[in-house]
Parts: structure tokens; C-alpha cells; sequence
């Protein structure tokens, strides 16, 4: 009997009575064959961390590429938008007034109030408060008429062709003896004027450390303490 015979009458279900040469030769296969998985996925299992986070940072890097590439297909979209931010800029700052338009504009808001029908109480302007490009000039009014009349004179302050805002709005009775349609408004109004050059250039000087042993007004200090 030759060994493919042999082999053909093995019974797969007995390997315990399979000649010795055969229950070798399974053994010898068997240990080939775990020694060869275990040398290919040994590796794998000791890199497993490493192939992790190169497959975040391919993803990391796809999802800025998408970012780049979205942002570079619409730049053109970009500097459209940006130019009609300029121009928007430029036409609110056109509406802000120079320190010469400045008195005019206080007639216009008192004015607007006698347009309504109120009588005006009170119309104090404060100190203006500086800001980086622009001064904030707070007015105090108090105004005295209806309900109605209130509406007119805000829609009115809207409709001026410079920026006017208004805050701390309050609306009383005018007394106890006065009508009831009667109301005063206290409210302060506050508008805006852009620094010219020189207010900006005395701005930034002023914001600029000074040196040593130089006072604020500039002359240097002789040595020995002015001695």
C-alpha cells in the first residue's frame, strides 16, 4: 500500500489511530501553521496604537484639506464680501459727524422734538467719551407730551441722516395734577463723531510709553536733578 492509500483511509474523526508518521507529519503542520499566525499578527497587535493614530491623523489632515480647498474655491466669494464690508463701513463712518457739524446736529435733535409737539424740560449735552476712531456725545433730555407725541419724536430721531441712539428710557406722569395723557420722557441721547487726524495721531501718543528720564511734557531732565 503506498501513502496516498494510506492517507485516503485516515479517519479524520480518530486521529488517535493514525500511524505515527501521520500523527507526526499533522503535528508538525499544525505547529507550522500557529507559528506563522503568530509571527504575522504578532506585530500587528505590538503596532495596533501606532496604525491608530495614524489613521486620526490621516483623517485630521483629510478634513483640513477639505477646509483649505472649500476656502480657496470661494475666495473670490470672499473678496467680494470683504469689499462690500468696506463700503458699508465707509457709509456708517460718513454718518458719523466731524466736530464741526456737531452743533448742528444738537439743533436737529432739539428740533425734532418741537416738531412733535413736546416741550422740552431739559437738553443737557455731557462730556464726550473717547473712543478708538470716534467720541460718543451723550445728551439729556426731558421732553413733556403724549404717548403719541413720544412715537413722533423717536421716528424722527431715526430719520436724521446721523447716527442717533437713545438710552434709559423712561416715561412717567408729569404730575398729579396734570392730565393723564400728560407723560414726561426722560431719555438720554447719544451721538457720535469720528476724531479727526490730530485727535488720533494726540491719541496714540499718548498711549505711547514714556521714556527714561524724560516727563510727560517731553524735555529731559538735566543730570543731577536739575541742580
Amino acid at each position: 500500500m503506498n501513502f496516498l492509500e494510506e492517507l485516503q483511509r485516515l479517519d479524520p474523526k480518530d486521529p488517535g489511530r493514525w500511524p505515527f508518521l501521520f500523527r507526526a507529519l499533522a503535528i508538525a503542520l499544525l505547529f507550522v501553521v500557529l507559528s506563522g499566525a503568530f509571527i504575522y499578527f504578532w506585530p500587528l497587535q505590538s503596532q495596533a496604537p501606532d496604525l491608530e493614530r495614524a489613521r486620526h491623523d490621516e483623517q485630521d489632515l483629510m478634513r483640513t484639506f477639505d477646509e483649505k480647498q472649500r476656502k480657496a474655491a470661494n475666495v473670490e466669494a470672499y473678496k467680494a464680501q470683504l469689499k462690500e464690508m468696506e463700503r458699508s463701513f465707509g457709509a456708517m463712518l460718513r454718518q458719523l459727524p466731524g466736530r464741526t457739524e456737531v452743533p448742528s446736529l444738537l439743533v436737529d435733535i432739539s428740533q425734532v422734538g418741537l416738531a412733535a409737539g413736546l416741550q422740552e424740560k431739559l437738553f443737557q449735552p455731557a462730556a464726550e467719551v473717547r473712543k478708538d476712531f470716534y467720541a460718543e456725545l451723550p445728551i439729556k433730555i426731558r421732553l413733556t407730551g403724549s404717548y403719541h407725541q413720544f412715537g413722533s419724536f423717536v421716528s424722527g430721531i431715526a430719520a436724521l441722516p446721523r447716527i442717533v441712539t437713545l438710552h434709559d428710557i423712561a416715561i412717567t406722569p408729569e404730575g398729579k395734577d396734570a392730565s393723564p395723557d400728560r407723560l414726561t420722557l426722560d431719555v438720554t441721547a447719544k451721538t457720535y463723531r469720528y476724531l479727526d487726524d490730530n485727535e488720533l495721531a494726540a491719541a496714540e501718543k499718548g498711549k505711547q510709553p514714556a521714556k527714561p528720564g524724560v516727563p510727560p511734557g517731553g524735555v529731559p531732565a538735566p543730570p543731577g536733578g536739575g541742580r
